[in-house]
């Protein structure tokens, strides 16, 4: 889908990744303070974002989207967008609404901004899909981005490790 593989915001460029966007890629998830909520998560060698950054590139040649490089100002700001869940919930594919930024980026309405346009595209693109941001319980930051973005709370569609926000 050509429509995802660019877009501009007001203030970012939401592109598809590349191989180039590793080192990037690594910075952003190797660094502890991006992983607080989970930090057994956090990137501690290049390969292990190697691995993530080649499943996220499989999924783009499969399906035509996925997760973007967030950049603004031609610098990697952090990566976000959507991704398929095959079989979810109850075999149910959903939309999982990913935003993870460098910290030096927090509090400038960056994820809001690439959440919008992700949503935007989904309801434009893949209508019959729905979108869920699953939040770790205590991140009051992706909770007030999921908020801003239009998603609504959905504690029907909690679990154990997750609460859910989703469209529509």
């Amino acid at each position: 889908m050509k429509s995802f593989e660019r877009v501009e915001t007001e203030r970012l460029l939401l592109r598809r990744p590349g191989s180039g966007d590793l080192l990037d890629h690594h910075r952003i998830h190797a660094d502890e303070r991006t992983w607080r909520h989970k930090p057994d998560l956090r990137h501690t060698a290049l390969e292990q974002s190697e691995r993530q950054l080649f499943h996220w590139l499989a999924h783009w040649a499969e399906r035509g989207y996925g997760y973007w490089a967030v950049e603004r100002e031609r610098h990697v700001v952090g990566f976000g967008g959507l991704m398929l869940l095959h079989g979810w919930r109850d075999g149910e594919d959903v939309l999982n609404l990913y935003y993870r930024l460098e910290p030096e980026s927090w509090g400038h309405g960056y994820a809001t901004e690439t959440s919008r346009a992700a949503l935007e595209l989904a309801a434009a693109e893949l209508p019959h899909l729905l979108v869920v941001a699953r939040i770790r319980p205590g991140n009051v930051e992706s909770t007030r981005v999921a908020e801003r973005s239009g998603l609504t709370r959905r504690a029907d569609l909690d679990d154990a490790e997750f609460i859910v926000y989703a469209s529509g």
